[in-house]
């Protein structure tokens, strides 16, 4: 499922970020050499997650296959997954999140969910009806590329840094289109208490799985979820006859996802149809040129300057790579002119640009639905 934030060690804390200083982050594609920091962020993340398991040699076979499909120039096969790490060049380019994308759900099998219906009962002579929720088990997601694996540092999570994990992430997937479904997906944590009590999973899984909540969540780390459907009942569940603490559960946010979810939302994903099979968390979708991220970017060459100006600063941007390999992502006033985005030369160095290169640049407004310049016309299309 997709990770979120969780009490880390207090005693390997950073000092706490400013929230003023969105130039201090950097996204970046991860490599094999951030094995020990994604292992030591998977340990600190939310319980119930499957794609960043607490497990060294898992996380070694993701970067690894992480890695080959970046670097993979052929056409796509789906089975593709981008891990992404972010730094914060303040604490020594310290690792503080991560953030990917499964390339199609359920590659290797179907992807299973619950889809949220009504039924409608009838009867004619009694001139009565009733409107009955039910749960259908289905593989309608199956195909869908994933957002996955978002997890960030507590003590950065009231700064802009969320925001660049999470989106950037959009750019790349607007940039390389191809390697991507046009119908987006995102699981995130239902509710479940710290001692691993899950009011879903105890009133639905467990009646078809001897076994508790967190062990039915590591069983399914690094497989699909189809040998849980596969003893799951075909038929609908149908919801009132749940215990009530089941049924409130069902499409339910665990707190801790809280922040991740709330960027979806204000993207444009919408979360009412589906619900995870384990703990009825919400399943989010949208088609990605839906999204406002995708929708107001536009690709261009870049040019920069010495620095920015001193008055009329131009707004902040989230700028990204056109490039697969070493891929980076920063937050940077951009500001768009005669046919090209111009950034300072500092955050051209911060991307790993050098005058002699030629750079092409997705971009896309910080602050969601952003007046235009007068000289420029809205980056409402993406290119």
């Amino acid at each position: 499922m997709t990770p979120s934030t969780a009490p880390a060690d207090a005693s390997r804390a950073p000092s706490a970020p400013d929230p003023m200083a969105p130039s201090r982050f950097v996204l970046r594609a991860a490599e094999p050499r951030d094995l020990d920091a994604l292992e030591r962020l998977a340990h600190a993340s939310a319980a119930g997650i499957t794609t960043l398991p607490p497990d060294r040699s898992a996380l070694a076979a993701r970067l690894a296959r992480s890695a080959e499909s970046l670097a993979h120039r052929d056409q796509p096969s789906g089975e593709e997954i981008y891990l992404f790490v972010l730094e914060d060049a303040h604490e020594a380019h310290r690792i503080i999140g991560t953030s990917g994308i499964a390339a199609s759900a359920g590659f290797a099998d179907r992807f299973y969910c619950y889809r949220n219906e009504t039924i409608v009962h009838a009867s004619s002579a009694l001139k009565a009806s009733n409107r009955v929720h039910t749960l259908h088990l289905c593989h309608s997601l199956t195909g869908h590329s994933l957002l996955t694996s978002f997890y960030i540092e507590p003590a950065y999570e009231r700064s802009v840094a969320p925001q660049l994990l999470s989106r950037a992430r959009l750019l790349f997937m607007a940039e390389f289109a191809e390697r991507f479904s046009d119908q987006i997906a995102a699981e995130s944590p239902g509710l479940a208490d710290e001692d691993g009590r899950c009011p879903f999973w105890d009133a639905v899984g467990r009646r078809f799985f001897e076994m508790d909540y967190p062990a039915a969540e590591r069983l399914a780390v690094g497989r699909s979820k189809a040998f849980i459907a596969q003893l799951m009942p075909q038929a609908p569940i149908y919801v009132p006859l749940l215990p009530e603490a089941a049924q409130w559960a069902i499409g339910q946010l665990n707190p801790v996802a809280e922040l991740p979810f709330s960027i979806l939302q204000d993207e444009g994903f919408d979360s009412e149809t589906y619900v995870d099979i384990f703990d009825g968390g919400p399943i989010a979708e949208a088609r990605l040129a839906n999204l406002r991220t995708v929708h107001q970017s536009r690709a261009s060459p870049v040019a920069w300057q010495a620095e920015a100006p001193r008055r009329g600063l131009p707004p902040w941007h989230l700028v990204a790579l056109a490039q697969r390999q070493g891929f980076r992502a920063v937050l940077a006033r951009a500001h768009w002119t005669q046919g090209q985005w111009r950034i300072a030369r500092d955050d051209a160095a911060r991307l790993g640009l050098t005058p002699e290169s030629s750079p092409r640049v997705r971009c896309a407004p910080l602050a969601q639905l952003q007046p235009a310049s007068p000289d420029t016309t809205a980056p409402g299309s993406a290119a």
